[in-house]
């Protein structure tokens, strides 16, 4: 196995986990990366103004593309879907807080993962 594939593998397990522990295992923790002054995700969606139920397809699609993305580790070709998917759903995160005028910093985590995904995606093709 070359570097870069090892590379790949990381960048899956980091992102691929990071997002199952914060929509499954912390949802409801206060974080200091959340949207305005929410303590949960339920909460941060309200303060961007999103639906209760726009939040449940984006917590079905972001855990299902996680999910996705760590299982591609050992099928391939559910690299690139995975990856792009979630690298679109964090490009949404990062405009949320830009919406509603968060420090920089909140948008941290989003945009780490975004350039994860991509770097994901481009040593992929």
């Amino acid at each position: 196995m070359e570097i870069q594939e090892y590379v790949i593998i990381v960048l899956k397990i980091i992102v691929g986990i990071s997002i199952v522990n914060v929509w499954l295992i912390q949802p409801n923790k206060p974080s200091k990366w959340r949207g305005g002054a929410a303590t949960t995700i339920i909460e941060e969606f309200s303060i961007y103004g999103l639906s209760k139920t726009l939040y449940y397809l984006v917590f079905v699609v972001k855990v299902g593309l996680a999910i996705l993305l760590l299982t591609s580790i050992k099928f391939d070709f559910l690299t690139l879907y995975s990856s792009i998917g979630l690298a679109i759903l964090l490009g949404g995160s990062i405009l949320m807080h830009f919406k509603i005028k968060d420090p920089l910093f909140k948008s941290f985590p989003a945009f780490l993962f975004l350039i994860m995904n991509l770097t994901i995606v481009y040593l992929t093709l």
